[in-house]
C-alpha cells in the first residue's frame, strides 16, 4: 500500500484498515506455523504496512494536539 493512499485516509479509517491487517497479519502467521504459507512476503508487507499506518496516525495525533 502506498503512503500517499494512507495519507488520503481519515484517521477513523486507518484504525479500521490496522484492525483488518493485524487480522490478516494473525491468520497468515497461523498459515506460516502450519506450512501452507504460499509468499512468506505477505507478511513482510502487511507488517510494514502496518507501521506506515502507525506512523500516519501518531502524525495525526501530533498535529491534533499543536492546533
Amino acid at each position: 500500500m502506498k503512503i500517499r493512499e494512507l495519507r488520503e485516509l481519515s484517521s477513523d479509517e486507518l484504525e479500521r484498515k490496522e484492525l483488518e491487517l493485524k487480522d490478516q497479519w494473525f491468520k497468515l502467521r497461523f498459515q506460516k506455523s502450519l506450512g501452507q504459507l504460499d509468499n512468506p512476503m505477505k507478511l513482510r508487507n502487511i507488517r510494514r504496512d502496518i507501521a506506515k499506518i502507525k506512523t500516519i496516525l501518531k502524525e495525526l495525533q501530533k498535529k491534533g494536539a499543536e492546533k
